[in-house]
C-alpha cells in the first residue's frame, strides 16, 4: 500500500504522530512517497504523481468531493482492494489527468483541512481500518 503526497510534513510534532501510527501499521505496510509541490500548477503535480503509478495500481485520490465512509465501512472497503495507492495533492487539488486515472475518490470530511493534517488523519484511519479488520479493540 502506498501514499503519494505532495509536500513534506516539516513539523516535528506531526512527524512524531505519523511515525507512531506507521510503527503500528503492519498489514499492509504503508510506503509514503513525498513529491515536491508545484505551487500553482495542479496539472504539473498530476504529471509527477502519474509517473509514480503502475497500470496495476488501484488509485484512490483524496478530495473533498470523494466518497465518505465511516471507519468500519472504510475498513471493509479497503481490504477488498489490491495495490491501493492513495494520493493527497497540494493546495490546488488534483489535476484533471489524475482524476481521470483515479479508480476511486475518497473524502475524509466535507470540512476543509490543511493537507498536512489530512495526511495525519488519513494515516490514523489506515491504522484504525487495520485494527477493525483484525478485531483489535482500538476502534472501540
Amino acid at each position: 500500500m502506498k501514499l503519494i503526497t505532495v509536500g513534506k510534513l516539516k513539523d516535528t510534532h506531526l512527524e512524531a504522530i505519523e511515525k507512531e501510527y506507521l510503527k503500528r501499521l503492519k498489514t499492509p505496510k504503508l510506503e509514503i512517497i513525498e513529491l515536491k509541490a508545484s505551487a500553482e500548477n495542479k496539472d504539473a503535480e498530476a504529471e509527477f504523481i502519474l509517473k509514480k503509478l503502475t497500470p496495476n495500481d488501484f488509485v484512490i485520490t483524496l478530495t473533498e468531493w470523494g466518497k465518505e465512509f465511516d471507519s468500519v465501512a472504510f475498513s471493509k472497503w479497503l481490504y477488498t482492494k489490491s495495490n491501493p495507492v492513495f494520493v493527497i495533492c497540494g493546495a490546488e487539488g488534483p489535476g484533471q489527468k489524475l482524476l481521470e486515472r483515479s479508480n476511486a475518490k475518497l473524502s475524509l470530511s466535507k470540512m476543509t483541512m490543511p493537507h498536512k493534517l489530512a495526511r495525519i488523519v488519513f494515516v490514523e484511519q489506515l491504522y484504525r481500518a487495520q485494527t477493525i479488520y483484525e478485531g483489535h479493540p482500538y476502534h472501540n
